[in-house]
């Protein structure tokens, strides 16, 4: 796949797919004779692995070093795993956050929802 077709498929800048690459995130891509990138499957399996690792909030060192140490091998399984444990930690512990801030905004609607409620009835005169 080209780099355009691979942009419009996940819909992230063809900009940001050179950049990734660029850090080593997605690993060196495979050129066409003519110089053009020629993503394969596998290329798109990282694409698709670092959108969603991104999308969640993973940090990109976290996500650099995960590619990197994948590279060397499966001696590095363990660290690897390592790296996912501590980014689902840090993951839960944003999720937990956002529960909260989710409950304080419902709170915060549900009691102008009762405004709104008073000063209709006010409006019609005490009548509901």
């Amino acid at each position: 796949m080209t780099i355009a077709e691979v942009s419009k498929k996940y819909e992230i800048s063809a900009d940001t797919l050179r950049y990734y690459e660029r850090i080593g995130l997605i690993p060196s891509v495979r050129r066409k004779e003519n110089g053009i990138r020629d993503y394969s499957d596998t290329d798109c399996g990282w694409v698709e692995f670092i959108k969603c690792m991104r999308g969640a909030g993973i940090q990109v060192e976290a996500l650099i070093e995960y590619v990197s140490l994948f590279q060397q091998g499966d001696g590095t399984q363990e660290a690897r795993k390592q790296i996912l444990l501590e980014q689902r930690e840090q993951l839960a512990a944003r999720m937990e956050d956002m529960k909260q801030t989710l409950a304080r905004l419902d709170k915060k609607i549900a009691h102008y929802d009762e405004c709104l409620r008073f000063a209709e009835n006010k409006l019609r005169g005490g009548r509901e």
